[in-house]
């Protein structure tokens, strides 16, 4: 489905979600099963996705995800403000500052 003023369209695509809680690794990972990337702008909302697993256990499943891929103009805001973002962080002094 496309936006007709904002661009955006929704896609429904097939994904693995793999979920781990042991010893050796805590992660939960999303895969889409699609042919193209996410992008700056874009959202992926999972469908009936699990989001826990008992301690020592590791859990694999297929869902269905919904991707509402961004329009021109809000992908070049998304950029935009990523970049705004960014250089608020230069602009953080690391330095000592002394009370006289």
């Amino acid at each position: 489905m496309i936006g007709l003023l904002t661009g955006r369209r929704t896609v429904e695509v097939p994904c693995t979600i793999e979920i781990e809680q042991t010893a050796e690794s805590l992660h939960a990972h999303v895969s889409l099963d699609a042919d193209f990337e996410i992008e700056p702008g874009d959202e992926v909302q999972v469908h009936d996705s699990p989001t826990s697993v008992p301690y020592g256990e590791r859990l694999i499943v297929r869902r269905t995800a919904t991707v509402t891929r961004a329009g021109r103009i809000e992908r070049l805001w998304t950029k935009l403000a990523g970049h705004l973002e960014l250089t608020e962080l230069y602009e953080v002094s690391f330095s000592e500052r002394r009370k006289l």
